[in-house]
């Protein structure tokens, strides 16, 4: 609106000086020639307009508003929080140690039988009957039989009755076990069964 203003006013100012300028000339030819002739018609002062234009233009562009833009405010960097660092994997579980199966307990060979069909598994033949003598008259042929007096313990009357652990831990209620301790003592001691017998009956123990 304001430059549609400026352009009216300038077209105005442009008519005001094209209709004086005219006038103005023949006033001062006038005055002096008194006796020129006679005024000549405006037409011939046409190409004076050019200068005229001239002025106008820089009124125009004096007057004429530079419209300004605005800059747009620049949008804020938002500053972005760093991303979480990874997590380092879970350990992966360790593998267990393979147990070692354990062995099936050894069968009983003996399961079911008495101290004397047990003896008759494990002492010779030849021997087995000095074997029976003594320890029918020691112990009975019972497994858990106590002297109280001496503290001798089980079929052959081992003194003391841990002796026996050495062919055994379960020395204390198995007759395998104290069959093959007392086995072995009268073999070490008399030489067999049979010899351990002779000294009985001279002694009245073994």
């Amino acid at each position: 609106m304001t430059v549609l203003g400026s352009t009216v006013a300038v077209g105005a100012v442009l008519g005001s000086v094209l209709t004086t300028e005219p006038v103005a000339l023949a006033a001062s030819t006038q005055q002096e020639n008194p006796v020129a002739a006679p005024v000549r018609s405006v037409g011939p002062a046409a190409p004076q307009a050019p200068p005229v234009s001239t002025m106008v233009q820089s009124m125009i562009a004096r007057q004429a508003v530079v419209p300004t833009t605005t800059p747009t405010p620049a949008k804020p960097v938002v500053a972005q929080a760093p991303a979480p660092a990874a997590k380092a994997p879970a350990p992966a579980p360790k593998p267990r140690a393979a147990t070692k199966a354990e062995a099936p307990p050894a069968s009983n060979p003996y399961a079911g039988e008495s101290a004397y069909q047990v003896a008759e598994g494990i002492v010779p033949s030849g021997q087995f009957s000095c074997f029976d003598w003594i320890v029918t008259r020691e112990s009975g042929w019972n497994v858990t039989a106590s002297n109280p007096s001496s503290g001798a313990y089980g079929l052959g009357q081992a003194l003391p009755g841990d002796k026996m652990a050495s062919a055994g831990s379960d020395w204390q209620t198995n007759p395998a076990t104290q069959i093959k301790w007392t086995l072995g003592y009268m073999d070490e001691r008399y030489g067999s069964p049979c010899e351990a017998q002779s000294f009985w009956e001279s002694h009245g123990w073994y």
